[in-house]
């Protein structure tokens, strides 16, 4: 048993010695290990006569304890070393601030849309509201738009399970608002919706901000005056000018295409709108001899690429952030 105790012996001293956990470790390994110094004397224990055996492998069991013990004090004693060095380094300056985690910054588009809204609102407009996953009768048949339309092919389409679409247009949440709300109606419904479509101009999934005015004498004049007056405000300019193109939408007639310029520059399309067809009043059993209104659909996406100078929709959605801090 002298054997025992120079083996404690021997490893506190070897343990004390270590200045890092990986000779530490090294150390445990040749007393403790399955083939260290303290591990022999365990094994040992089957050669010793049988009235030996139990007060031996006690104190065996006991200066295995105490080794343990010892080699959980000397690991917190190397790492309260290390911190200490750490500390007296001259790298590290505790009287200095923390780190702050970095300040983030809405999206181009969040802005816009929220600039939209704010504008919108300014006019006299509500802001709606619906679900993204659509059903027909809200996303086409309540628009007036026939069962061959090619609106509805999987070509232009994003179908999901049960007859549902993910919406092509926020035009369904003006059904809904109608379904819910008599005349007189002002309001506008943002949000996102989904086409078979990508180039730099066009992404699978975008925004829009569809309009709906229904009153009982609104009119074509009410459109012009009213998208004048956004424009105006949302680009900060009075050199906006208007111009009204005959088009064709099956929940609207008669229907335009609204294009605008700044100054004498080029024209660009910025929204379809026309007179709401009697046949969508009809469907939300609104009296089309009675009621009339506008209705207008836009694209926020492109109103952001005008007023930030982008000349590519798909950088909006590919999350660089060397793109998003110029917005910041």
């Amino acid at each position: 048993m002298d054997d025992l105790d120079s083996i404690v012996d021997g490893a506190l001293a070897d343990f004390q010695a270590c200045i890092d956990p990986a000779a530490l470790e090294n150390a445990k390994a040749k007393y403790l290990g399955k083939a260290g110094a303290l591990t022999a004397q365990l094994k040992a224990l089957g050669k010793l006569p049988a009235d030996a055996r139990a007060a031996t492998g006690a104190r065996i069991n006991a200066a295995k304890a105490k080794l343990e013990g010892a080699l959980v004090a000397r690991r917190a004693s190397i790492a309260d070393l290390k911190l200490a060095a750490q500390l007296s380094a001259e790298a590290l300056d505790v009287s200095l601030p923390g780190r702050g985690v970095g300040v983030g910054g809405l999206h181009p588009l969040t802005r816009t849309l929220e600039r939209v809204e704010t504008l919108f609102r300014s006019l006299g407009f509500d802001v709606a509201d619906g679900p993204e996953i659509e059903d027909d009768f809200h996303n086409f048949t309540a628009l007036n738009t026939p069962e061959n339309h090619p609106a509805r092919s999987m070509h232009d389409t994003f179908y999901v399970e049960g007859g549902l679409v993910l919406r092509t247009h926020t035009s369904p949440i003006q059904i809904r608002y109608m379904e819910t709300h008599a005349p007189p109606i002002r309001i506008i419904a943002p949000g996102r919706v989904y086409r078979v479509d990508s180039d730099a101009t066009h992404s699978p999934m975008f925004h829009q901000v569809e309009g709906l005015w229904i009153g009982s004498d609104v009119s074509f004049a009410d459109l012009k005056a009213l998208f004048s007056d956004f424009l105006r405000n949302f680009f900060e300019r009075d050199d906006v000018t208007l111009r009204f193109r005959p088009s064709f939408f099956p929940f609207t007639e008669p229907s335009a295409e609204i294009d605008m310029r700044f100054g004498d520059g080029g024209w660009l399309e910025i929204s379809g709108a026309g007179q709401v067809h009697p046949n969508v009043l009809r469907a939300v059993n609104i009296d089309p001899e009675r009621w009339q209104g506008i209705a207008f659909g836009m694209g926020p996406d492109r109103l952001a690429m005008l007023r930030y100078g982008v000349d590519d929709l798909r950088l909006f959605y590919e999350n660089d952030l060397r793109f998003l801090r110029q917005f910041q």
